[in-house]
């Protein structure tokens, strides 16, 4: 019988491994998340498929945005996505280059490289940044919102976990992003949330997630949190997987005609 990895081997793995894109399946059979019931990519191929213009926004490595188009019933005319950090950009160019968009390199604060009004379809999955002032004068009139966002408090236990207890921001909260959408013209109408239990099974897999889900824990290094890794890694060979919940939320907002003038 093989020998069982080590804290430390387990450790060295997950901080090896490359966290680029927005590509999970170094995770496969370490952790699990369980998946909002509306099926984002699913919705995402249907508005394309019916969209003139579309600009995804913080796209990442453009693996979700791929999918979609793959399964779209046609591709919009006009195709592009943002993406601000290097080498996301550079795997997004990659992804995307098969169906056609044209991929800007663009800090996820903004403003966008497009003029007023330039699509009918706006979309995002996991933005790091919401800018609903530069969504809305990008957008058409009767123009599209459409993204998936992490809601507040989000995978709380391995934060809570990581660094003791913590105030649950309401910044990412639903109502807090349909008051915001709502200032800068746009009109909610549809809005879903869903609470995931997500397990993690050894300690690789959370510290190679605390590296990539950068929100979870704040400046997260090995070297500053390797006492609380080591106290979760003898939680889960003790207790058997960490247990943690992730929430989200589906939200649509369509431009609607305001006395706001804009500059």
């Amino acid at each position: 019988m093989a020998n069982r990895a080590t804290f430390d081997d387990l450790v060295a793995e997950g901080a090896a491994s490359s966290t680029d894109g927005w590509d999970f399946s170094w995770l496969d059979g370490r952790a699990t998340e369980e998946r909002p019931p509306w099926g984002f990519v699913r919705i995402l191929a249907g508005r394309l498929g019916s969209a003139a213009a579309a600009l995804d926004i913080q796209t990442g490595g453009g693996e979700v945005l791929a999918e979609a188009l793959a399964n779209a019933p046609q591709l919009p005319a006009i195709r592009a996505a943002t993406e601000g950090w290097g080498p996301n950009a550079a795997i997004a160019m990659r992804n995307l280059r098969p169906f056609g968009v044209s991929v800007e390199h663009s800090p996820a604060e903004g403003p966008f490289p497009f003029p007023d009004a330039s699509f009918d379809l706006v979309t995002s999955r996991h933005p790091v940044a919401v800018v609903w002032d530069e969504i809305t004068r990008v957008l058409d009139m009767d123009g599209t919102y459409l993204a998936q966002h992490v809601g507040a408090g989000s995978n709380r236990e391995l934060t809570e976990f990581m660094m003791g207890p913590q105030a649950v921001s309401v910044a990412r909260s639903p109502d807090t992003a349909v008051l915001l959408a709502e200032s800068a013209g746009l009109v909610v109408v549809d809005l879903r949330q869903a609470v995931l239990r997500t397990e993690f099974y050894d300690i690789g897999a959370v510290t190679y997630f605390l590296r990539k889900v950068l929100w979870t824990v704040p400046g997260f290094t090995v070297e500053a949190y390797r006492d609380r890794l080591a106290a979760l890694h003898e939680q889960i060979e003790r207790e058997g997987p960490f247990v943690s919940h992730a929430t989200r939320y589906l939200i649509e907002a369509r431009r609607i005609l305001t006395n706001r003038t804009r500059h």
